[in-house]
This record gives structure tokens, C-alpha cells and sequence, in this order.
């Protein structure tokens, strides 16, 4: 089967400094996968640099066993919340709905069809009663929800997000997790930016270990070990006792 997402040599410079060198990874169709790593590791760069949003320096892409340009229309991208103009005046039901423009062409407009899509994927995070009401009214719970709907009326195959569970709250957090492993049964590929050490070697099946440099990729089983994150994350690595233990028994 054709790697959902490959990566070779992939390096990113802002301002001629390099940030992020070498990441070679393949990904593989049906895996949720989190990118963990200290502040300033490059784990945003990452995916913007491989949804073209930040040029790279070198290096390619491949999505779904082509470049990203011919299977762009195969990726749904969640940005980070604060990155977003939560002031722009459109409802929570225009922004479930641009997620179907990709597949309505230059010209065409959302109908019935297009409609019930927005619906169903504001249906599932728990949206669809504030379809009316404008996303600056919305806690950031509910707009990281929204976001994820509009991602999710996409229907895509490749799903990356930056930073999702970022200012949530603790319910919001149990269904973004629960939405995130039911995409994984269902076939869709799942890259997070994720800052939660803890948390991450529950919430997923593979963790890409990054320090500007990609320090491991594999298995949670695999990676997720004492040795491994001292080498992700250095001096700065300060893990709570639950997290070395389990670690240590892994």
C-alpha cells in the first residue's frame, strides 16, 4: 500500500537559519500519529512545510505516492486556534461548510448536498445546535470543535493539525481524542502537533520525536522511552513520575 505521507530530506530556513533539517518519514495509510518535542523544535514548521504553507529549502513530499500540488485536494489542514481571526463575521455553519469548497470548483457554491455535509460533521463534535451563531461568540472548546468540523466536511484522506487540544477543556479534549480514533477506523491518516508528553502515549499509535532534527519515528511502543526523550528533549525534559515509570516499563 502507498504511503499516506513520505518525506525525504525535508529542511526549512527562516531567514536563511535553518529550523528544521533532514526529516526523512513515511507514514503509513490508517496510522494517528503525534509529533512531540520542546518549544521551538519545529513540530508547526513541520506541517505547514508539508502543506506548503512554508516554503522548504530542500527536500520533498509525497502524498499518497504523489507530489502535494496533485493530491492537495486529499489533505484536510487544522490550523493553530490562535492563528485564526475569530472576529471575521461568519457563523458557525460558514465555516463547517468552507471545508466543502474544495470539491465545488472556482465557481460553484454550497447546495443541499454540500448542506447536509457541514450538518453531519458539526453533528459529530457536538456543534450542530450553534449552527447560527458566530464563531467570535464561541469558547475556544467550541471553536477548536468547529475547526475540526470544517476539516471533517473535507472528507479527506490525510488530516494534519497543529496544536488541537490547545486551550480546551477536559470534555472538549475527550472528544477531539474520541473523533481522532474514530477517523483512524474508518481509514483516515491523522498527523498532530502535539505538547502533552503525558497524554501522548495513549492518544497515539506512532510519535514522531523531533528537535529540529528528527530524533525517532516509530511505534509508541518503540519510541516512548526514557532514552529517547532525554535525546528529544534535553536539559528542558521534566517528566512527572508517572510518565518515567511508564516509560521505564515499556
Amino acid at each position: 500500500m502507498v504511503p499516506a505521507l513520505e518525506t525525504h530530506d525535508l529542511t526549512v530556513s527562516y531567514h536563511k537559519r535553518p529550523v528544521l533539517y533532514g526529516v526523512d518519514v513515511e507514514i503509513p495509510q490508517g496510522s494517528l500519529v503525534g509529533i512531540v518535542g520542546p518549544n521551538g523544535a519545529g513540530k508547526s514548521t513541520l506541517i505547514k512545510s508539508i502543506m506548503g504553507v512554508v516554503p522548504s529549502a530542500g527536500g520533498w513530499v509525497k502524498v499518497f505516492g504523489k507530489p502535494l500540488k496533485e493530491n492537495l485536494h486529499r489533505v484536510g489542514y487544522v490550523p493553530q486556534r490562535e492563528s485564526v481571526d475569530w472576529d471575521f463575521p461568519v457563523t458557525v455553519m460558514d465555516v463547517a461548510l468552507m471545508g466543502t469548497y474544495g470539491k465545488l470548483g472556482l465557481f460553484g457554491r454550497p447546495g443541499k448536498k454540500e448542506r447536509l455535509r457541514a450538518s453531519e460533521a458539526l453533528d459529530k463534535v457536538g456543534m450542530l445546535p450553534y449552527s447560527n451563531r458566530q464563531i467570535g461568540n464561541l469558547s475556544g472548546g467550541q471553536q477548536q470543535r468547529v475547526f475540526l468540523a470544517r476539516a471533517l466536511a473535507q472528507d479527506s484522506d490525510l488530516y494534519l493539525m497543529d496544536e488541537p487540544f490547545v486551550g480546551v477543556d477536559a470534555a472538549t479534549e475527550a472528544a477531539i481524542v474520541t473523533l481522532l480514533q474514530e477517523m483512524r477506523k474508518s481509514g483516515k491518516t491523522v498527523l498532530v502537533v502535539h505538547h502533552d508528553l503525558q497524554s501522548a502515549s495513549e492518544y497515539f499509535d506512532r510519535l514522531i520525536l523531533l528537535n529540529m532534527r528528527l530524533v525517532a519515528y516509530g511505534k509508541v511502543e518503540d519510541v516512548y522511552n526514557n532514552e529517547l526523550l532525554q535525546k528529544t528533549y534535553g536539559g528542558r525534559l521534566t517528566i512527572l513520575s508517572e510518565v518515567a515509570d511508564q516509560a521505564a516499563k515499556m
